[in-house]
């Protein structure tokens, strides 16, 4: 009988075809992997582009905002009203910290209504207490003005007995949790607490500062950590960041925040908050190995020095000391200008500042930032404190027999970023910090002799989060949104800038003609080449219609017949002009004189070399002084400068940034 043969038969047939169609999947296996790489790469890089655009932003504002202290110098020199009338200015911007109020000349005229249903303190604080708190808080209830009071006054009193470095000790049954920045994010601080348990004698926690401003929440987030203190005051650590300053908050919303939430006694609570502050230690040191700061180091942080300070006189930033007496003293500070600054008399005691040198040591531990370029050099960025390379980070680490730099104060993808060979670790635990799905939030878990351990985590509104696409889109219309109301604040400046690159008036530029314009006006170190298709509209030939840049946004008049250069300054310099204004208004009436606001205006303007004609700003002035009673609510005068957006081209457009 013959055998059959099995390739007759159709067996080997069929197992070729199989495997040519195996390939065949393979292949597409491999070219849909490989699409999708591409696709995810491409998808990340604008999100790495619109990210850059928002820090670009931040560190720019960060820099106007230093640079005021250089404008109180000068205003304190030159407005003749300050000395003479108002002695309580001065002394709040540079005397000594305010006295130490009598709890009860702050509390007794305080009731606490029957119709009150937030939660209700009992001091001494428990850990029920907290429990109270956070619960309340996660039901969107307001705690009274009064335990708020109670809390700052024992917060302060606690504090004052602690040094400028908190020393903590870990052991492989009891590891710490360091915290970065939440910035006002409440839904953070939740998650943590839920993910890596509450404060407690065998759970440590480090929170690295910058609790406020941002974020809706601050106030919330503050009374938290503060109970939690105050009920394990040697198990939870609070360092003070570059945010905890009372002129940043005017600046960067938690001042606007405490005055909405608390209209009758917001005044008071800002008082003693500013005090507050002062005492918030600088750093904490784990096993005598780990420092932990807010910001970074610099080739000469001293921390002996930093040890002894009296830390209590760094009451801003913005507040440099200056000569008391004498001669004017012409002086370089770590803000990167010079300042000349004339002795001022005043009835306070200036007896009461840090040294130059101790002020630049503190500004440095509190803004300074890492980076890979061996050196110190300035924060051109920010506009103070400085980069350090990774030989600082060696050099400062072993003259104090340190392992670790652990710090926060930068937004990083990943919530957290190691660096300088693994000496320096960057921790952020704002989540969204910019836009919703911009970023994660981290915590780190250490002990001796363990490696740090990283968790991630971000908030997201939605019951299911969205896809990458539609994520990288919000948040790059978000970045492009805001660059172009940096644009149209500058328009003026621009259109000069383009103009003279464009020597045949054609309208038209190149790219590198363009790229070079918008850097050099705009101060921001950005791929503008990658981002013009977003800005602006190009010809066949790749030349820029650089006027296009402006169709779709303008910034509202308040008045119609003012000109457009004030206009574009007085929308510009917004921000610092409101700090400006709310510290001559040291009651918090919103009102100042028509004379006091014509003044500071001069003031200003010599300043910050603002080339328009005071007649301008009078008429502006006097229009929107609008029941003529002689004085202006300035906080709607400069609210009344804001951008239009005519339509968003990002929406409409299917081009994105890479």
């Amino acid at each position: 009988m013959n055998t059959p043969n099995l390739e007759d038969m159709g067996c080997g047939t069929s197992s070729a075809t199989k495997d040519k169609k195996s390939e065949k999947a393979l292949k597409a296996a491999l070219v849909i992997q490989n699409w999708y790489r591409g696709y995810r790469a491409r998808l990340k890089t604008r999100q790495r582009y619109a990210l850059t655009i928002f820090q670009s932003i931040e560190y720019a504002d960060e820099q106007g905002q230093l640079q005021l202290s250089n404008f109180f110098s000068f205003m304190l020199e030159n407005y003749t009203h300050v000395q003479e009338k108002e002695p309580g200015l001065v002394t709040r911007l540079f005397g000594s910290s305010i006295q130490d109020k009598d709890r009860q000349d702050y509390l007794e005229l305080i009731e606490i209504p029957d119709s009150y249903c937030g939660p209700r303190l009992q001091f001494p604080l428990t850990f029920t207490d907290i429990d109270l708190l956070i619960e309340a808080f996660k039901q969107q209830q307001i705690l009274h003005a009064y335990y708020v009071l109670e809390v700052l006054f024992e917060t302060k009193k606690v504090l004052q007995q602690m040094p400028n470095f908190t020393h903590t000790n870990t052991s492989p049954s009891k590891e710490i949790t360091i915290c970065g920045d939440l910035h006002g994010k409440l839904d953070d601080l939740f998650l943590i607490f839920y993910k890596n348990g509450l404060p407690s004698v065998t759970n440590p926690y480090v929170f690295n500062g910058d609790f406020v401003d941002r974020g809706k929440n601050s106030m919330e987030i503050l009374m938290i950590l503060f109970v939690s203190f105050l009920v394990y005051p040697n198990d939870l650590h609070l360092n003070r960041g570059n945010h905890e300053d009372f002129m940043m908050n005017m600046r960067y919303g938690f001042t606007k925040e405490i005055l909405h939430k608390y209209k009758l006694h917001g005044k008071k609570i800002l008082q003693i908050l500013e005090e507050v502050y002062t005492w918030l230690p600088i750093g904490t040191i784990i096993d005598n190995e780990v420092l932990v700061i807010h910001g970074g180091i610099s080739e000469s942080t001293d921390l002996n020095l930093l040890h002894r300070i009296e830390r209590n006189k760094m009451r801003s930033v913005l507040m440099p000391p200056i000569p008391m007496d004498g001669d004017r003293a012409e002086k370089k500070n770590k803000l990167g200008t010079t300042t000349v600054a004339q002795g001022i008399r005043t009835s306070g005691s200036f007896s009461e500042q840090l040294t130059k040198q101790e002020w630049e040591q503190v500004i440095d531990i509190l803004w300074s930032d890492p980076r890979g370029k061996r050196g110190c050099y300035p924060n051109t960025n920010r506009g103070g404190g400085c980069y350090f390379g990774p030989d600082i980070t060696s050099k400062i680490l072993n003259k104090y027999q340190l392992k670790i730099l652990v710090r926060s104060h930068e937004c990083k993808p990943e919530g957290y970023e190691i660096c300088h060979d693994g000496k320096v670790i960057t921790v952020f635990s704002a989540s969204n910090y910019y836009e919703e799905g911009s970023n994660r939030g981290a915590y780190i878990r250490m002990s001796s002799g363990t490696t740090p351990r990283f968790f991630q985590y971000q908030i997201t509104k939605a019951t299911c989060f969205r896809p990458l696409y539609q994520r990288v889109n919000a948040i790059e219309s978000s970045a492009i949104r805001m660059l172009k109301e940096r644009m149209i604040s500058r328009k003026t400046d621009l259109i000069r800038a383009f103009q003279l690159q464009d020597r045949n008036k054609s309208g038209k530029l190149s790219m590198g003609q363009w790229a070079f314009s918008m850097e050099n006006v705009l101060g921001l170190n950005l791929p503008w080449r990658s981002l013009s298709s977003h800005l602006v509209t190009t010809d066949k030939d790749g030349n820029i219609d650089y006027m296009s840049g402006f169709q779709d946004v303008h910034i509202q008049k308040p008045v119609k017949e003012v000109q457009s250069t004030l206009i574009e300054t007085v929308y510009r310099y917004r921000s610092d002009l409101q700090i400006i204004f709310n510290i001559i208004d040291s009651d918090h009436s919103g009102l100042i004189s028509m004379e006091e606001f014509r003044s500071m205006w001069k003031l200003f303007k010599s300043h910050y070399s603002v080339h328009i004609d005071d007649s301008q700003f009078d008429e502006l002035a006097e229009r929107m002084d609008l029941n003529k009673d002689g004085s202006i609510d300035f906080n709607e005068f400069l609210k009344a400068f804001y951008v239009v957006h005519k339509f968003d081209q990002l929406n409409k457009s299917d081009t994105k940034l890479a």
